[in-house]
């Protein structure tokens, strides 16, 4: 793929320097803030605790959840689930924003390997997360100021709970570009405002289990497209669950309630895609282009209707309104969508096999995601803002998350991808150590490419173990019929 690749991209691996940084940023036209000199200490930025409602989180980083590939069949987590969860607790991170994305039933599964709720998995669960705090207290001793949570989730348009490579969409209303692209043909697919009842019960009971198996909080999650999300864009829906921002957000309230009358001790947290654009596709180059929509087009929540390549965010400060009237202060921000604008959301400069090049240089989308979080830091202060899209960052990614944490526009710097190659880069950061540069992600998206094909996922290129994992030879054959 680097043939293809815009000459003008420079990778940021070649970026030595604080001066060549700064000078690529300004070419670029962007505004993305760092710090030159990394601190590191018990006075660090990175390394301050946080005050959530008199809960001491030890330090400012945050692992990301992921949406794993490799549970059982049945639900549970198998060793590679369990290793990652390790892997999470040895990171040094405080807070470990949903560690999973969790499935509330079988036909909310983004894949049939993806970790269920229900009462047959919960011993299982609690395992997982016992398993990271042991991991955390080894490594870095004490646990007390150690927050760990569980995203619930149903993946909706984006369901494939019984084959890897079938979609079995449940939807909220007709989409004029997504139901093309994905082949939605008919309304058999849409949720009925007695289903979406039912469903919020599933959430409630999920959440249910979840404090009984330990955790501190549930995300519930509403980015990336799936079902929470798509209610946010619902606005040509009738019914209770549609049209009006009120409407649209009633699933929320709804879910609010049930979880507080339920599951009383849970905090509650919410991953949310703060903007959203027009879908993408491959265009003749193999760069992505925006997909064709004449008028106007209401189905970007964040995004601007008139013009939706750009943001609007007079929504999403709504939203947080919301939020601050349910009492919900944990925010975790993120973009867009990996199935249909993935650029915006996981910026890279390699993409996985159903992807497209990149349209943008994708520290353009960095700047972009880091610049909309900031703005709603600053606009709702009491809120505990996490920060997303910081892997392409790679080895100034500290410098970057310091500066905007040390300004006070941004409380954590969230992690995802990252982890699976580096997972102890926090404990690095915050302890003075050098950084590991042949463990940075380099975004080659073999952890997205293996999934996409039926395999487990986990940073082949990078990760030993996944280099040497039997899949490997799998993935390689998937990646040269891609060029």
């Amino acid at each position: 793929m680097t043939e293809t690749t815009t000459p003008n991209y420079r990778r940021v691996a070649a970026i030595k320097t604080a001066d060549d940084f700064a000078n690529y940023l300004k070419q670029l036209g962007i505004r993305l803030e760092f710090d030159r000199e990394l601190q590191s200490g018990p006075d660090a930025p990175l390394a301050q605790a946080y005050d959530l409602d008199g809960f001491q989180l030890g330090n400012r980083f945050s692992i990301l959840p992921m949406e794993g590939w490799d549970g059982t069949p049945d639900g549970k987590p198998s060793d590679l689930t369990i290793r990652r969860w390790k892997h999470f607790g040895e990171s040094g991170a405080k807070l470990i924003w949903g560690g999973e994305a969790v499935a509330v039933r079988h036909d909310g599964r983004a894949n049939p390997n993806q970790l269920i709720s229900n009462e047959a998995t919960t011993a299982a669960l609690e395992n997982l997360r016992r398993v990271l705090v042991d991991a955390h207290r080894e490594k870095c001793g004490a646990t007390d100021d150690l927050l760990v949570g569980l995203q619930l989730t149903h993946s909706g348009r984006f369901a494939r709970p019984n084959d890897k490579k079938r979609l079995e969409p449940r939807i909220l209303y007709r989409h004029p570009i997504l139901d093309r692209k994905f082949h939605i043909t008919s309304d058999e697919a849409i949720f009925s405002d007695t289903e979406i009842d039912d469903l919020i019960g599933d959430f409630v009971k999920a959440a249910v289990r979840a404090e009984a198996a330990g955790y501190a909080f549930v995300d519930l999650k509403h980015c990336h497209g799936y079902l929470g999300h798509e209610f946010l864009s619902a606005t040509t829906r009738p019914g209770n669950y549609g049209g009006s921002f009120a409407n649209r957000t009633r699933f929320l309230r709804e879910l609010v309630a049930g979880v507080r009358r339920d599951a009383p001790s849970l905090k509650i947290g919410v991953r949310l895609s703060a903007f959203d654009f027009l879908p993408f596709k491959m265009g003749e180059d193999k760069r992505g282009v925006p997909e064709q929509h004449e008028g106007r087009y209401e189905h970007a929540f964040g995004g601007d209707a008139d013009n939706p390549l750009t943001i609007n965010l007079a929504e999403t400060f709504r939203f947080f309104d919301l939020l601050g009237e349910l009492g919900i202060k944990l925010v975790c921000v993120s973009a867009g969508s990996p199935y249909y604008n993935p650029h915006i959301q996981r910026p890279a400069l390699f993409p996985p096999s159903d992807g497209y090049l990149p349209p943008e240089d994708p520290l353009v989308g960095v700047a972009r995601q880091i610049a909309a979080t900031a703005e709603l830091k600053k606009r709702f202060p009491q809120m505990c803002v996490v920060g997303s899209g910081y892997t392409y960052l790679q080895e100034w990614l500290p410098n970057v998350g310091q500066f905007y944490v040390r300004t006070g526009q941004v409380d954590f710097v969230g992690l995802g991808r990252l982890v699976l190659s580096y997972h102890d880069l926090p404990f690095d950061v915050v302890n003075g150590h050098k950084l590991q540069t042949k463990r940075i992600c380099r975004t080659f998206s073999d952890c997205t490419t293996g999934p996409r094909n039926g395999l487990v996922s986990g940073c082949y290129p990078l990760d030993p173990f996944y280099k040497d994992h039997p899949q490997a030879k799998e993935l390689k054959v998937f990646k040269e019929q891609m060029k």
